[in-house]
């Protein structure tokens, strides 16, 4: 028997989830797309659909990403973490550090 995992997410973490799931609901409905049409494209179930359209943290990325392909907006998924900004102030304090060294 599978061992049934999920993602354990602080409340800020689900406050974003939710906030995606919105996002996805709305678009889905600007589309004019049904869950029906968004299942058959995808291959999901309804009742994944509704757990991503609640922004669910149990239903794994790539469902997220396949709703998003069929919306046209996977390729905004690239754009996570592309400007790191915090990431380069840690790399910029690291280096003034070896210069100074």
């Amino acid at each position: 028997m599978a061992i049934k995992r999920t993602a354990t997410l602080f409340p800020k973490q689900e406050k974003f989830m939710k906030q995606l799931g919105e996002n996805i609901h709305l678009a889905i409905k600007r589309r004019k797309l049904t869950q029906t049409q968004i299942s058959e494209r995808t291959g999901l179930s309804k009742p994944t659909l509704r757990k991503i359209e609640r922004g669910e943290g149990s239903v794994s990325i790539g469902h997220y990403i396949l709703v998003l392909s069929v919306l046209g907006l996977a390729e905004d998924m690239a754009k996570v973490a592309q400007d790191d900004e915090l990431g380069r102030k840690l790399q910029d304090i690291k280096l003034l550090k070896s210069r100074t060294l």
